[in-house]
């Protein structure tokens, strides 16, 4: 490996062990997720240059980044013509988790990267990958693989069935068993060690999937539910902590919330749109938890047409959240 590479290496490397003894050097997570919001105002304003600052104050405060806010600086980057910074940004991103396949299907990066610097990406990739693997809990994410795709497949089983009857009586009968025997092992893990998203297992998928199942069994089920509500309070003190994303609690609580309401409501309004007499409660609910306001939103998806940046939105629904007139 040339000494030059090393070096890069070596930097991004000290970045996430500077703080041995520590998980993380600023534990208030709240207080990150509001900064970002902060800065995709900016960027919502195209003042990019500004909100690129704002990130990368950001990136000196906590050891802990997810994986998003690095592409998001890394597009900023190249969109204000900052190519070295974009490219650092890159190398940190693969550190925490992005994969040379996914890079290169992200076609915004394809307008500003050579093929010399696709050569260095790919020289670099095998030890910027194993920063990220050195840094997860193999152990837990291939538990938590294991849970997902048993969840999965359950959840398969229902959908083939075409008759609507008969598919409630499989889950009634099927689920209940198997989604509580999933949240007993994940109450196990949360109390040994933490909450198994991005931060700890490299995933921000799997887990809110098998709590969204969970709390979409049924409105008698999920009434009736302990075990969710015993989690709860644990999610929180793990949103604090960086274990869990806004965007996590905010889907598997929208699930609680709806079925319990028999979908006449939808506190983060993903299940059900928003209107124009509930929109200021949803963004309060929003805020409360460091998720963006819906026009936030809505505005991020405008400079993302315009400029062809990706924000990479939770795409439970597709572009805009639309509010309705009421």
């Amino acid at each position: 490996m040339k000494i030059r590479h090393l070096i890069i290496l070596f930097s991004i490397l000290y970045s996430f062990t500077a703080c041995e003894n520590e998980i993380k050097k600023t534990v208030d997570y709240n207080k990150y997720h509001s900064e970002i919001i902060l800065a995709e105002e900016l960027i919502s304003e195209e003042k990019y240059k500004e909100a690129l600052i704002r990130y990368e104050k950001l990136f000196t405060e906590y050891s802990f980044i997810f994986l998003r806010d690095y592409k998001v600086a890394s597009q900023i980057s190249f969109q204000i013509g900052e190519k070295e910074k974009g490219l650092t940004y890159i190398k940190k991103a693969i550190a925490n988790g992005l994969e040379l396949k996914k890079l290169k299907e992200e076609k915004f990066f394809s307008r500003y990267l050579l093929d010399a610097d696709w050569k260095k990406i790919e020289e670099q990739y095998e030890d910027l990958r194993n920063l990220f693997l050195n840094r997860i809990n193999l152990t837990i994410e291939k538990e938590v693989r294991s849970m997902f795709e048993n969840d999965q497949k359950i959840a398969y089983e229902a959908y083939i069935i075409e008759d609507e009857k008969e598919q409630e009586e499989f889950i009634t009968k099927n689920f209940p068993k198997h989604s509580e025997k999933q949240l007993v092992n994940l109450i196990r893990i949360l109390e040994i060690n933490g909450y198994p998203g991005e931060f700890l297992i490299g995933n921000d998928v799997w887990v809110s999937t098998i709590l969204s199942h969970h709390n979409s069994q049924g409105t008698d089920y999920v009434r009736k539910d302990t075990l969710y509500d015993f989690i709860k309070p644990k999610l929180i003190q793990f949103l604090n902590k960086g274990y869990i994303s806004p965007y996590e609690i905010a889907l598997v609580e929208d699930w609680k919330k709806t079925v319990i309401s028999e979908w006449s409501e939808s506190p983060y309004g993903y299940l059900n749109p928003p209107n124009t007499s509930n929109i200021s409660q949803i963004n309060k609910t929003r805020i409360a938890i460091g998720l963006r306001t819906v026009e936030l939103r809505n505005k991020l998806i405008d400079i993302e047409v315009k400029t062809g940046m990706s924000f990479y939105l939770p795409d439970w629904v597709d572009g805009k959240i639309k509010i309705e007139e009421k």
